[in-house]
């Protein structure tokens, strides 16, 4: 996830990480049994393998192969080439409904600092032709991981559900456009439009062994921005000669703040985040352009269409109340972006029902919405599609973490930092095993 998902922190999670130990479970315990066993037997080394292993998006080649070659283990019939490095592994059994469950795999252009014994140590050289670092600072290792123990899992126990389900590995979820590729490249006409499309995203900071879902919003709108501002060079000493677009660009990073202090409504959220400011080659000249990059967030498709309209006429009239012609007006190029991520509220309630059975009522807890991370996962279930979607946090920080981070100890790092790092055994085995209780729900035996 752009941000990763994060629930709220301080006492509150400090008494899930306590409470959650001691909780009744109604599972079948040769469910979280099985699961455990194929986690020390195989999927342990598989969640290493992919985080020593990261690659960028769209860039995925060596995780698609060996995700291809899981799902084929498993039974699965797989196609790979999927909207770029996208995998879809079938999985059929019976009459019942077509279930999609998604793992994202791409990792972020970081340089591994968490000390951890299998931190990557990768370079990629991106499709731009530089070379960076890279690691999996997000939770897409546990992700894929846990799709795959699914998909074992589910193979074996044929008795217990019928339908089919659908395992896609998903690139490029990073920059928010690998589910648009797939779905591009004939996701749904190929495979089938699922009844149900489910994904789930590891919650750093919170304790292992919890769950938590929206029955409605789950994560926010996500759209990115490039800015670039002409102007009129000339020397520093003489800035009456030119047009400084240092000076104009600085206006319109300070007048896109309005959007959401008075243009928007004060009870729907927005947030306009400039994240790059690049202009001037040299202290005594005034360069003829200047360039931003930007993020915008929103909860509501009309609040998103509102705050994209407000940045083109801001950018443009601050340059003309400037001075500048009209054949030298700033240009704005759009990156790409992703609606909300919005639960079906009935799919939710079912689902999170389901989980308070089988894992008990600590360890569902109420979703609380603490920041406006973006998911591509979106895509595959807006109104357009027509498909119930289901996105769920999983708790992937120890307990004992979260109550020293409490007291004063080392902070819990968030996602897309350098210092990342889950419990993956406790990670992917929850994964795993909502994962399985949700398809027992959906597409029963009888």
């Amino acid at each position: 996830m752009t941000a990763g998902i994060r629930l709220a922190l301080g006492a509150s999670a400090l008494a899930l990480a306590t409470s959650v130990t001691a909780r009744t479970q109604s599972e079948d315990p040769a469910i979280e049994s099985a699961v455990a066993a194929d986690y020390e037997a195989h999927l342990d080394e598989l969640f290493v393998w992919f985080h020593e292993n990261p690659e960028l998006s769209f860039l995925e080649t060596n995780t698609a192969a060996r995700m291809a070659e899981e799902f084929r283990a498993a039974g699965l019939e797989v196609t790979v080439g999927v909207g770029g490095t996208g995998v879809v592994g079938m999985l059929r059994n019976g009459e019942g409904p077509l279930i999609m469950l998604r793992a994202d795999m791409d990792a972020l252009p970081l340089e591994e600092r968490s000390g951890l014994p299998y931190a990557s140590t990768v370079r990629q050289v991106r499709e731009d032709g530089t070379e960076v670092p890279v690691m999996h600072a997000c939770g897409h290792d546990a992700h894929m991981t846990s799709l795959v123990g699914t998909a074992r899992q589910l193979s074996a126990m044929r008795d217990r559900w019928r339908g089919t389900i659908m395992f896609v590995a998903q690139p490029a979820e990073e920059i928010i456009s690998g589910a648009p590729a797939m779905l591009e490249d004939g996701l749904y006409e190929r495979f089938g439009k699922p009844d149900y499309a489910l994904a789930y995203h590891a919650a750093a900071g919170v304790p292992v062994g919890t769950l938590s879902a929206a029955e409605g919003i789950q994560a926010s709108s996500s759209d990115f921005m490039t800015i670039v501002v002409p102007g009129i060079g000339t020397h520093g000493a003489q800035p009456h000669l030119g047009r400084d677009p240092i000076y104009i660009t600085s206006q319109i990073v300070v007048a896109l703040q309005s959007i959401d202090s008075r243009e928007v409504m004060p009870l729907a959220p927005v947030v306009v985040s400039v994240g790059s400011f690049h202009a001037g080659s040299n202290h005594n000249i005034i360069p003829d352009s200047a360039q931003l990059q930007l993020t915008v967030r929103a909860n509501d498709e009309a609040v998103r269409a509102q705050a994209l309209q407000a940045i083109e006429r801001i950018v443009v009239n601050v340059a003309r109340a400037h001075g500048m012609p009209e054949d030298r007006l700033p240009q704005i190029t759009y990156g790409g972006g992703t609606p909300v991520t919005f639960n079906d509220p009935a799919l939710a309630r079912r689902l999170n029902t389901a989980m308070r059975d089988a894992f008990g009522e600590d360890a569902v807890v109420p979703f609380q919405q603490t920041h406006m991370a973006g998911e591509d996962f979106a895509y595959f279930t807006t109104a357009e599609q027509g498909v119930p979607g289901y996105y769920f946090g999983v708790g992937a920080t120890l307990p004992e973490d979260i109550e020293a981070a409490a007291n004063g100890g080392p902070p819990v790092a968030g996602h897309h930092s350098p210092l990342f790092r889950i419990d993956p055994q406790g990670t992917v085995t929850m994964g795993t095993r909502a994962m399985i209780a949700a398809v027992l729900e959906l597409a029963p035996a009888e």
